[in-house]
């Protein structure tokens, strides 16, 4: 009976992720209780089994969806996934009510029961072959280089490959769709608020100061990861 509501939960998650305006009901509420229910049964250790309820909309390579407003989970470093999925567990993501993909991410990531099922699900995820993601932004790739060499570079690294060290994430490989949107929320003070490492870029953001500026830096991240 149980696993049966886990698929409704996860079929409720993709509508969910479908609807510009998503809204939680008691059914879906219940649904979310009785996966947290199987996930919390799963060993803590199997990744695969935890992954069931992130298929739906990142797709089964967790390869992403951009209809489903879901990015690419490979290519992005494991220790930034955990970050991550851990500030949406505790509210330090996903909590501003203009954060509307954000807050469906939080839902989520509550079903999860603790940090060793974050533990083996990023596990899981890291073990998935990455791809090169589909070019969907156009911009002027030489000045977005120069963009990118004065303000990005020095934390995210020359090929946009993530320094840990400095709690910055590959930006390379991941969505140029993705990394518009994330930025234009650190832009309007969205996501970053509650979380220290955010507030570091809602900081840098207005040294992008328009939407060409980000158009074209995006652009050649996206060159990047099809060298």
């Amino acid at each position: 009976m149980i696993i049966k509501r886990l698929a409704v939960f996860v079929a409720a998650l993709f509508l969910f992720a479908c609807s510009d305006e998503p809204s939680i009901t008691a059914d879906s509420q219940e649904a979310a209780s009785d996966a947290k229910a199987v996930l919390a049964q799963a060993s803590a250790s199997d990744g695969k089994a935890l992954y069931i309820a992130c298929q739906a909309c990142h797709g089964p390579k967790g390869q992403g969806n951009r209809a489903l407003n879901a990015p690419s989970l490979v290519n992005q470093s494991p220790w930034y996934l955990k970050r991550q999925m851990l500030a949406f567990m505790e509210g330090r993501r996903g909590a501003h009510p203009e954060d509307t993909f954000g807050q469906q991410m939080a839902a989520i990531a509550k079903t999860l029961p603790d940090q060793a099922a974050v533990d083996a699900l990023v596990a899981y995820i890291d073990s998935l072959s990455g791809h090169t993601p589909e070019r969907t932004v156009k911009g002027d790739t030489k000045k977005g280089e120069d963009y990118y060499t004065m303000v990005c570079g020095s934390c995210h690294g020359p090929k946009a490959e993530g320094n840990e060290l400095l709690d910055s994430p590959a930006l390379a490989g991941v969505d140029d769709w993705y990394l518009v949107r994330q930025f234009e929320l650190f832009r309007k003070g969205i996501r970053g608020a509650d979380d220290k490492y955010g507030r570091q870029m809602v900081m840098m953001a207005p040294a992008l100061p328009t939407d060409e500026d980000v158009t074209n830096v995006v652009s050649y991240i996206q060159s990047l990861a099809e060298k």
